[in-house]
């Protein structure tokens, strides 16, 4: 089967500002290498759906989801905080990152698909249920998550975030849910500041903080020692993965020295993990990675691994 793409052009709209390291380009650049790659043939791309109040409202409370729409300009640009803003076209761009994660749970879940990636922006880890940050508006994987155990009646979830960051609003949303496992490898000590091991909680929050530095050989033993184990214990009827990119050693928003071998090796892991428990069953959704020179290279060797 090959991997479904999900996407759409209302996520190049969404234009935070001059400057803003998580710009329109980052996916315009994503979506040119990936139409152009000898891997092309392997690649299915969809549109994204328009994401639903009640979708949203799955991760979010209503007072978060009408601070958005209310923030939304007509024209311009709205500030959140100091690193998340909203243009006109920002607030559909987010809805379809929505609708594209949880078309990609149905996709999943009715056999149409079994590898899944979304390419959409904002990014959306760091959205907490009561607020947006980070550059991120609503809370995508966390969505998809939820709307996956909802519809599906799904048990055993599981979420995958190798982002460089923290993702700290996942953790938040997803803190004590049942059926719902949050593993996250991040640099630590790194914006948003958590992501502690003392913040892991038994059958549902595993955080692996990693120093500055950290590269490719350590990065696999450590996933293989403390991820991996994990994982198969808990034996996921769904697999979801946060795919962030700035873990690459040229990104310039943090320390750390993945390659595009190591996500390679990521993308691989993770699909024999989906397939050895989950019928390969398998949605990645973009988050991170600010270096428009090796973003595509490191999203292609992504998915070359899933294949």
């Amino acid at each position: 089967m090959p991997i479904t793409v999900i996407t759409h052009s209302d996520c190049l709209l969404h234009e935070p500002g001059v400057g803003h390291p998580e710009n329109p380009q980052r996916l315009a650049a994503i979506m040119q290498a990936l139409q152009a790659s000898d891997i092309s043939a392997m690649l299915e791309f969809n549109e994204a759906a328009l994401g639903t109040d009640a979708q949203i409202l799955l991760a979010h409370d209503e007072f978060h989801l009408e601070k958005i729409r209310l923030s939304s300009p007509t024209e311009g640009e709205a500030s959140l905080d100091a690193d998340t803003h909203m243009s006109p076209g920002s607030l559909n761009a987010a809805l379809r990152a929505v609708g594209a994660a949880c078309q990609g749970v149905d996709s999943l879940m009715e056999g149409k698909a079994k590898t899944i990636f979304c390419a959409t922006r904002p990014p959306g880890h760091h959205a907490t249920a009561h607020q947006a940050m980070g550059f991120c508006l609503f809370n995508h994987v966390a969505i998809a998550a939820l709307y996956a155990r909802q519809k599906y009646n799904l048990n055993k979830i599981a979420i995958v975030d190798f982002d460089v960051h923290h993702g700290n609003g996942t953790q938040d949303i997803m803190h004590g849910q049942d059926g719902i496992f949050y593993i996250s490898t991040h640099q630590s000590p790194l914006y948003p500041g958590s992501g502690e091991i003392s913040e892991n909680r038994n059958h549902n929050i595993l955080n692996v903080p990693l120093h500055g530095g950290t590269g490719h050989n350590t990065y696999v033993a450590i996933f293989e020692e403390q991820v991996i184990p994990v994982l198969d214990a808990w034996q996921p009827e769904l697999l979801l993965v946060s795919a962030g990119f700035d873990a690459h050693q040229a990104d310039p928003l943090a320390g750390m020295a993945l390659t595009d071998e190591t996500y390679h090796w990521l993308g691989a892991k993770l699909k024999t993990i989906a397939n050895n428990h989950c019928g390969g069953k398998l949605l990645s959704v973009l988050e991170g990675g600010y270096n428009l020179d090796v973003l595509p290279g490191s999203v292609k060797a992504y998915l070359q691994g899933n294949l």
